[in-house]
């Protein structure tokens, strides 16, 4: 059996965090055919995912993502393009809501104040 394990940190907040978590599970649904439960708690999400050959999960937290999968023997052998498509996936979905949340982030911010240093 192979294993699969990709942690990423992010600054998003857990509601943030969470819409990407779900994204991702309906990828997983419709493009790679797995079967996905979404978990939703307090402090963090859970998705647990599984199809022939592959089963795992996706926790979420306000900030992190930590993707664990068991890979079968005959998918095993597909371990580096597998988790390679992965990492892809979800680096481009953080990367994209991070773009989005620090525009919104900077536009709530009001104007840097101008502080004189005394002497």
């Amino acid at each position: 059996m192979a294993d699969i394990h990709i942690h990423r940190k992010h600054a998003l907040g857990l509601e943030q965090a969470r819409k990407i978590a779900f994204a991702w599970a309906e990828d997983a649904e419709n493009k790679h055919e797995m079967s996905c439960n979404y978990d939703e708690g307090k402090t963090h999400d859970c998705v647990s995912f599984s199809r022939s050959g592959v089963n795992g999960t996706l926790t979420v937290t306000k900030d992190d993502f930590e993707l664990k999968a068991k890979l079968g023997f005959l998918v095993g052998a597909f371990k580096d393009k597998i988790e390679a498509e992965i990492t892809k996936k979800l680096d481009a979905m953080l990367a994209k809501e991070s773009a989005k949340h620090g525009a919104k982030d900077a536009a709530k911010q009001p104007a840097a104040k101008k502080v004189s240093a005394k002497k």
